[in-house]
Order: structure tokens, then sequence, then C-alpha cells
């Protein structure tokens, strides 16, 4: 061997022809089954191939390589490990010279087969499969780099090796059932496949440029459909973490790509598999978030939200073809929520790693998916329509509710913008419970910026609220800002989500916890007397009871505000106030204590069946408290105006106002517009006694205002049918009577060019014919 050797690197032209007769030999011992001779001229060739790195070192690979490729087709295999052996030797050299006519397909195929092995001995087909494992390895090593070899990235090349390697990935439980002596445990775990196509999926991928990426992944999604490893999902999760730990950084949006498309072409697949793809995504887009996004962070949440919808529609019909028909596969139910809840799931995970200018994105583009009743986004009409409404709001709610969890936002006009606010408010008027509810832990969610949510999880009247240990922040100029700007849209929608019948303590508990993290967030002098107005305001909602509420809820609306009014006493740590407030909580204890949260919060809560006439002393007066506010500097004046909501658009276009009310303001709005009422009025002169005069009757006549308005929905609640509908009548006969006469003008025709005729009394009158029969000037015809 050392003479061979001296001679081939004496003499390089000759290395072809010692290759051509050592191929020769080999082919015929192998034909006459001389196995010694084989292996001999085997390790010639090996250390010929490792000792000579000539220029013609080119011809001498060729009949290197059909050796191989002539062990490679063995049935025995022993041959086979050989063959695959001396390849992998051969893969690590680094040529010289470059070769523009060697072709790796019948390796790349011979490999793959080699690692789906079925051979009786366990051992043997563990060997053979290693084999192919390190035979696709050095492919990928001898052509990854070099441009000039066959590109095996290609797709017929891919399809190959990917579902080769996964294939002994997916058969780790095979490979680690057996259950090796502890001395024989660390030869056995190298020579576990499972690792070895571990490794070398590893560095395929670690070694796949930008624009190779697509062919890399696409078997891998192809072999999870074929082989159903969706459902169980525990194979696919595993595989995705090895790529996205793999490739390089900057290409993992990419592979998330890859996966939104996937997830939009099985939309009709069954919902595990759905589920198993979400879930994929989820792991996936976590891991991808420490890296390089990229443009796909909306890209990925409309897709979720569109296949969220999918599912609503799949569960509302029953079927993926949106009827069910004989041979249409039945949808279950429960294996949508699944899904559904999957889909929540993977969009709270990815929202939590992305930086908070893109997280802001993403809760806007939510917020605008979500199908509110106004005139810019009309709702579907019908009991399907309504059903699919009410799901795709609860579930873009939760969506919402996932993202902005753990939210963090200094600036409180970036985090809740106006457009978003106006949106998200307009959902709390909803007559759905749980739609309110979702709203107002959402408004939580944005506001507690220094965890004190859980904090108020319970309604109680402390005596100290140290115990809590809060976390309380100046409130700064954006946030001073912010509830200039906001307030009253806010406080308007608590004391309307306070007025609910259908509240449960669920609701009582977000709204305590709003009031509370806006004391403490977002609160100043002016914020906080407002507050104080508002809860008051609530009081008078549960002993004046215009609303017809339930008792409980009456007591549960005293309860709420006795609880806010012991935080807010202490938090302003005013003694006199805090004085007044225990005072009242001790007679409520003494004397009506269901009046209280802990006899009202409670499981089986402790109610009194009369609720009405309620004494004085156990009320929160607001006289008292706007004076003892007053003398520590609190605008007392405005302490002692009533809150009172504005009304507005938002009112007419909620579902929450019944056909009585919609119909009295249509009533109002023609009352007011009627021509009978238009009458010419001189212009008053303004002077300064009328100004004094329009201030001060101002507050009068609001008033008179407010009772009109009520009077007229009291009207349209309490009168008969008959009497409404006689009164609407006349209505409409008048204002059909007043069209006809628009009508009569608009469409009268016009006068005939052959003139007037005089009609009687000697009036001329407009003589009207037909168009046809009109006689034009000669100028008019082309």
């Amino acid at each position: 061997m050392e003479k061979l050797t001296f001679y081939a690197l004496s003499a390089p032209e000759k290395l072809d022809r010692i290759g051509a007769y050592l191929s020769e030999r080999l082919i015929r011992d192998v034909g006459r089954h001389r196995y010694g001779y084989v292996c001999i001229a085997m390790e010639a060739l090996d250390q010929l191939l490792m000792a000579c790195h000539c220029q013609s070192i080119n011809l001498f690979v060729e009949s290197f390589l059909k050796m191989v490729a002539k062990l490679l087709e063995s049935e025995k295999p022993n041959l086979q490990i050989l063959g695959t052996n001396s390849f992998v030797k051969f893969a690590n050299i680094e040529e010289d010279t470059p070769s523009y006519h060697r072709s790796y397909d019948f390796f790349v195929s011979r490999f793959s087969e080699m690692c789906h092995s079925g051979h009786e001995d366990l051992e043997i087909k563990t060997k053979i499969r290693m084999s192919g494992i390190k035979g696709l390895q050095g492919v990928v090593r001898k052509t990854v780099n070099d441009e000039l070899q066959a590109n095996i990235w290609d797709p017929q090349h891919m399809d190959k090796i990917v579902p080769s390697l996964l294939f002994n990935l997916q058969h780790v439980e095979e490979a680690e059932s057996r259950s090796p002596s502890p001395l024989q445990a660390p030869e056995k775990e190298k020579e576990n496949p499972a690792e070895l196509a571990e490794r070398c999926l590893r560095e395929l991928l670690g070694r796949a440029a930008f624009g190779n990426i697509k062919n890399a992944i696409k078997p891998v999604l192809v072999h999870l459909d074929n082989h159903s490893l969706w459902e169980p999902k525990v194979f696919a999760i595993r595989c995705f973490k090895i790529i996205m730990y793999s490739i390089q950084p900057q290409h993992s949006h990419l592979v998330i790509q890859q996966l939104l498309s996937h997830l939009d072409a099985n939309s009709r697949s069954a919902a595990t598999v759905r589920a198993g793809i979400v879930e994929v995504l989820s792991e996936a887009a976590v891991i991808a978030a420490t890296g390089s996004v990229g443009p796909t962070v909306l890209e990925m949440f409309n897709t979720l939200l569109r296949q969220l919808r999918l599912s609503i529609d799949y569960a509302l019909t029953g079927s993926y073809d949106g009827a069910i028909s004989l041979g249409t596969k039945i949808i279950k139910e429960h294996e949508e929520r699944m899904f559904q809840e999957a889909v929540i799931k993977t969009i709270g995970s990815f929202a939590s790693t992305l930086p908070t200018y893109q997280r802001s994105e993403v809760i806007l583009f939510i917020m605008s998916k979500v199908p509110l009743p106004s005139l810019h986004h009309p709702m579907e009409m019908g009991r399907t329509g309504e059903n699919r409404n009410r799901l795709t709001q609860i579930m873009l709610l939760k969506s919402l509710l996932q993202v902005s969890t753990g939210f963090q936002c200094n600036n409180m006009m970036s985090a809740l913008p106006s457009n978003f606010l106006d949106r998200l408010l307009s959902t709390a008027l909803m007559e759905d419970a749980e739609i309110r509810l979702f709203v107002l832990e959402i408004l939580i969610s944005f506001i507690d910026r220094h965890g004190n949510r859980h904090k108020f999880s319970t309604i109680s009247t402390l005596s100290d609220i140290s115990v809590l240990k809060l976390k309380v922040d100046k409130c700064s100029r954006q946030d001073t800002i912010f509830m200039k700007k906001h307030s009253q849209q806010l406080y308007r929608h608590i004391y309307l989500s306070c007025k609910e019948e259908t509240n449960i303590q669920k609701h009582y508990e977000a709204l305590y916890g709003l009031l509370a993290l806006i004391s403490i967030e977002l609160a100043n002098e002016e914020v906080v007397v407002d507050l104080i107005r508002l809860v008051l305001a609530v009081q008078d909602v549960a002993q004046v009871n215009e609303e017809n509420l339930p008792v409980y809820n009456r007591c549960a609306l005293y309860a709420l505000g006795a609880a806010y009014l012991n935080l807010i006493s202490q938090l302003t740590t005013v003694p006199a106030f805090c004085q007044h407030i225990r005072e009242v909580i001790e007679s409520r204890k003494k004397e009506a204590p269901y009046m209280l949260p802990e006899d009202v919060f409670v499981e089986r809560p402790r109610l009194s069946q009369n609720v009405d006439g309620v004494v004085i002393e156990l009320l929160f007066r607001q006289s008292n408290i706007s004076e003892v506010l007053g003398g520590s500097g609190y605008n007392a004046d405005r302490l002692c105006l009533p809150y009172i909501p504005q009304l507005t658009d938002e009112d007419r276009l909620s579902k929450r106002k019944s056909i009585g009310e919609t119909i009295s303001l249509q009533v109002e709005v023609e009352s007011r517009n009627s021509p009978e009422k238009e009458e010419r009025v001189p212009a008053e002169e303004i002077t300064y006694e009328t100004l004094k005069k329009a201030i001060v009757d101002s507050v009068a006549v609001e008033e008179q205002e407010r009772e009109r308005r009520r009077q007229v929905v009291e009207k349209f609640q309490k009168a008969p049918f008959e009497e409404i509908a006689a009164h609407c009548g006349a209505r409409a006969s008048l204002l059909q009577s007043k069209l006809n006469q628009i009508f009569e003008i608009t469409i009268r025709p016009p006068p005939s060019p052959s003139g007037t005729i005089t009609a009687a009394y000697g009036q001329p009158q407009s003589h009207s014919i037909p168009v046809y029969e009109m006689k034009f000037p000669d100028l008019c015809v082309y």
C-alpha cells in the first residue's frame, strides 16, 4: 500500500488508471462473493483518496463513486455499511478543483432508502438506518456550499432527505424502548438513529440560505400531514423547535409564513388538525420573536383572526360547506371550541413577546375587526347573524384581553387612543353581559401599570388599606391630559354599566377594580371629585330605582359605593371625610348589613326583601362630603353638582335601547323639526342681564329637558299599543302628505317648446306634450 501510494504521488497522471483497475477488480470480486478482496480494494481506494489531492483526482473520484454505488446496490448490509463509510470519508475531503459533471442523485435516493430500512434484525436495521443518515449528511456537506455541484436544495432532493430524517426522529420511542445495561448505555446512546438524524437536520437547516428555506420546510409540513402527526402535536412541536433554533434568526419569519399558509390550506381540515398547527405556530412564533419577525406580525394576526371567524361559522352551521348534506363531515362543536381557545392562546403568547409599539398596532388591528352596532359597521341580521356577531365579538374580545394582559405603557394616550377607546367603550353598551365583562377586564388590563389589579379582586370595606400594600405613583402630565380628554366618556360608561339588570357579582367586582385603578393610576384632585360624584349618582340609582332593578342589583350598588368611598377616603387622607364614611359604614353594619359588600358579594347573599325607604343616616350624603372635602382644598362647588351622563349618538346605535325609546327619539326629532312650529321669532337683544339669566337658568332648563324626555319614554313604554299606533299613524300620514307635496313639485313636467295655452280666467297654463311629439328646431338635428 505504501509503494502504491508513493507511485500515485510520483505519477499523478496514473491515478485514473489505478482507480479504473481497482474498480474493475472490486466489481468482479463482488460478483464472485470474494468479500475479503472487496474490503482490501476499498481500503486501498480510501487511502489513495486521502493522500492524493492533485488536479487529476476528478477522474479517480469517478471510479471511486462507481465502486461505492456498487456496494450500496448490494443486498448485504455489511457491504452497504462499508460503502457508506467510504463515502463519508470522501465527503470530508475538501477538493482543490471543482467538478462540473458529478451527480449525487443516486446517493440521495439510496441513502434515503436505507434510512427507512425494515430489516428483521433490530441491530442490523439500526446500523443500516444510521449508515443512511450518515450518507445523507455526507451528501449535504459535499454539495451544500459548492455552487458548481448539483443543487441539493431542489425539491426533488429535499422531498427525500427531510422525510428520511423525520422518519428516524419519529421512531425515537422505538429506539428508546430497549433498555440496555448500564455498561452498554453510552455505546447505545451513540448508536441512536434519532439523535444522529436530529444533528443532521440541524446541520442541514443551519446551512440553508434565504431562498432555500421554503424548499426545506415544505417537506416537513407534508410529512406531518401524511402521517397525521398534527393531532398529538408533540412531535410536530419538537420538529419546529429544532427548525427554529437551527435556522438563522433573520429567516424566522419565512417559517412563520409557511405555517400560516399551511393553516390556510387546511382551513377545512378537522379542528384537531388545525389546533395542532396553531399550537406549533405559537411555539415557533415565540422563538421567532426573539430574533426577527419582520413584516409578518399583522399577517399572522390577520390569518389567526380569519381562522377564528371560520371556526365560528363551522360551529354554527355544523359543516364546512355551510349546509349539511349527505356525505358532509359533521363538525364537533367542542373540538371547534378547543381550536378557538388554541387560537386565542397563540395570539396572547405571541403578542406578549412583541415590543410595545408593535403590540399597540396589534391591539388596534384586533379592535378594528370587532363587529359593532354602528352606522359604519353593519351587523348581520337574523338569528344566525346575531349568534355569529355575538360569538365573533366574544372571541375577538378574548383575544384582545390576552394581548392587553401585562401590557405596560407609560403614556395612556398612546395605550388607549381615541379611535380604539371609542370602539371599545361602545361594546360596553351591549345587552350581552359576557361582552360587557370582557370590556371591563380589558380596560383594567390597560390601566393597571403597577400590578395592583389582583389586590382589588374582592370587594370589601377595610378599615386600613395599608395591608393591601398598594403601589401608587403621582399622576403624570400625560395621564392628566388623557383624563381631561376621556374622563367623562369613561364615567358615563361606568355609570351605564352599573344600571344593567343582567349584572352579576363578577361585573361589580370588575367595576370596583376599574374605579379603584383609575383612582390609583390616573387620579388628580379633579378626577377624585368626579369619581365621588359618579359613585354618589350610582347610589341614587339604587335609591330612586327608576330602572326597576332587582333587589340584588340595588344592594350590590349600595355595597359598591360603600367599598369605593371607603377606599378613596383613605387614599385622600382627609380625616373628616374618612370619619363620615366610617360612620355610615358602621350604621349600615348595625341596621342594614345588606348594603355592605361583606353580605352582598358572597356565595349566598344575605339580602333584605324591602330596600325602599332607606333612612338618610345609611346613605353617603353629597352635602356632607362636599363640605369636608371643600375645607381641604377640593372643588366644593363641583362636588355639590349631581353627576348627569350626557346622551350621545352611541345610545341611539346601541342594542341596549328598547324599541319604545328608539321611537320616542324619532318622535322627538320630528316634533322639533316639524314645519308647523317654524315661526318667525324676532331677534332678541343680547345684554348682560340676558347672559346672566341664561347661566342661572341653565340647570333648571336641563332638569326640565330631562323630565320631558323621561315622560316621552315613559309614554311609549307604558301607554297602550293602540294609542301609540294611532299617534304614530297620525304622524306618518302628515309626513306622507308633505312628501306628496314635495313630489308633486319636483316631478312636474317642463313646459312645451310649442308655447302655452290660455286657461280659464285668462291665466296662462303650461301645456305638456310627450317628448316624441315635440317639434325641435332644425339646428338641433345632427
